[in-house]
């Protein structure tokens, strides 16, 4: 091979090494923005066992708390704004619980409409669980009063209810999957939102139990629950 070959060999394999080392970078850029898109929807440990596996198995978590939260009278406000304006303050409203339930460790589950339903506990154990949330939930609560001094009437009042117990969690679906939870934990927690008040952290006498030592509570007495007969429920105050 002359010298001229010998350059144009060269120039040849430089190309090649270039082009594979431009598509070796692509290929590490998407798969990044894969492994991101899969960790909004999935918490980081369930992530990966999907990776490596193709499946996740379906949990069973002894103890845990769960946490629901929904909006006072939002459809009489969502008629009062536009599609824009309800979809940015809903926004607004749950990048904030976001925020805050992961600072504690929280596991956000799922957004229904105005319902924000999250929980601590799972996948990793958390012996602070009721805790957690019960903290999150204060500054949550806290969050909104402030949201609704400065928007008035265009944001929302906000009720808070709050179960410790087991569950079982897994993903369900082929076509846009979603990791979330299940059982009487879930179904009892959504009964104290449901039973809770605007501006109150309403909590289940199981959670009352794990928290009374750290926050003050108000016993409201026994309640009825839809299916679940009558309840004994707490609106936490403060920090003890």
């Amino acid at each position: 091979m002359g010298l001229v070959g010998s350059f144009v060999f060269l120039f040849v394999v430089y190309r090649q090494r270039n082009k594979v080392r431009k598509a070796n970078v692509i290929i590490t850029q998407e798969k990044e923005r894969s492994d991101n898109l899969l960790l909004n929807i999935l918490p980081v440990e369930v992530a990966e066992e999907l990776k490596s596996k193709g499946t996740a198995d379906a949990r069973h978590y002894d103890n845990v708390t769960v946490l629901f939260t929904d909006f006072k009278s939002f459809t009489t406000i969502s008629e009062q704004l536009s599609p824009q304006e309800l979809v940015n303050e809903l926004h607004a409203c749950f990048k904030g619980f976001d925020e805050i339930c992961g600072k504690y460790n929280i596991e956000k589950i799922k957004t229904i409409g105005d319902v924000y339903l999250a929980v601590c506990g799972l996948p990793l154990a958390d012996e602070k669980h009721a805790e957690n949330v019960v903290n999150a939930a204060l500054e949550i609560s806290e969050f909104m009063k402030n949201r609704r001094k400065e928007l008035g009437a265009k944001t929302f009042e906000i009720r808070i209810g709050i179960n410790s117990g087991s569950v079982v969690a897994g993903i369900v679906g082929v076509k846009k999957f979603a990791y979330d939870i299940w059982g009487d934990t879930v179904n009892t927690a959504a009964r104290m939102e449901q039973n809770s008040e605007a501006g109150k952290i309403n909590i289940s006498e199981t959670t009352y139990a794990l928290v009374k030592d750290r926050f003050s509570c108000e016993y409201r007495g026994e309640l009825d629950a839809k299916n679940k007969g009558k309840l004994k429920m707490y609106f936490v105050e403060t920090h003890n």
